[in-house]
């Protein structure tokens, strides 16, 4: 990755939503498809391929979540998962969406599940694509694994972090991407403008810091929802064990679909994105999106 090389200027839209600014990838016609981005990145995750193929089928919204990308932050306190989820659904009301699929890539999983518990007026079925919606022992604990300290004692969480050239290396995307390859041009592609990585990389940290509590929480909550779910997620994943996320969480729903892709990583939606398509378009008719 060059961290010299000139940062993509901003190329979405910013949508107002109580007061503050939600940024947002709009492309494509046809039912509602929202994408949520996974921890230390940014929607250009998605609008890097992977958005494109969907919105051959339908309108696709690429999110940037509360306080990465380039959207604002809701407080400086790091964005609980239902608070995020609270300021997407009413981004997705702005637009004009009544009823969509949610998709949700690792913490975005986590974010999805938060949307469908909190506000499921507008989640017609969610999709998790290796979803972080589980608790896990603290052995497993792959965030921790990745993360290290500010001098302030602020805890930064570099995983597939592209905020600070120090937190970002070439060997932290193979580890996320393992065992395949990390596409060529996917870090350059994701990084953000100087002004906004610091921002972003502390959204991040905080946001990360709290998240084991929020699943074990949410967790208990998932049989209460009858919605149709589809989890796709590697038997390879070395970030989010699918044993540990969704092999339980499909335990727990009443209406869910696992898609185990042997062999992949953490990154199905750039290494192998025609299953998770195709659990998208299923997704969609099961929630009678059409």
């Amino acid at each position: 990755m060059n961290f010299n090389a000139q940062a993509p200027a901003m190329t979405g839209k910013f949508i107002e939503a109580g007061g503050r600014r939600v940024h947002a990838h709009i492309m494509g016609s046809g039912p509602d498809v929202i994408l949520v981005h996974g921890a230390s990145v940014n929607a250009r995750d998605f609008t890097f391929g992977f958005a494109q193929k969907l919105s051959q089928h339908f309108r696709v919204i690429a999110f940037d979540r509360p306080g990465m990308g380039f959207s604002d932050p809701l407080h400086p306190q790091g964005e609980s998962m239902s608070e995020q989820a609270v300021q997407l659904d009413a981004a997705a009301e702005a637009l004009g969406i009544e009823r969509a699929v949610i998709v949700g890539h690792s913490f975005g999983g986590g974010v999805a599940m938060a949307w469908a518990l909190d506000r499921p007026a507008r989640v017609g079925a969610v999709v998790t694509v290796a979803g972080i919606t589980m608790p896990w022992p603290e052995t497993m604990e792959a965030f921790r694994r990745l993360a290290s300290r500010e001098p302030d004692g602020a805890e930064l969480v570099p995983l597939i972090s592209v905020v600070t050239s120090r937190a970002f290396t070439h060997s932290t995307l193979e580890t996320i991407f393992a065992p395949q390859p990390v596409p060529a041009g996917y870090g350059d592609f994701l990084l953000l403008p100087p002004e906004r990585r610091r921002p972003s990389f502390r959204a991040n940290s905080r946001q990360i810091a709290k998240l084991a509590p929020q699943v074990a929480e949410m967790a208990k909550r998932y049989p209460s929802l009858h919605l149709p779910v589809e989890m796709v997620h590697g038997t390879h994943d070395a970030v989010g064990s699918v044993m540990v996320h969704a092999r339980q969480m499909a335990r727990r729903l009443p209406d869910a679909r696992l898609t185990e892709l042997a062999g992949i990583g953490h990154m199905p939606h750039h290494v192998c994105p025609e299953p998770v398509v195709a659990a998208i378009i299923r997704a969609v008719a099961r929630a009678g999106l059409h």
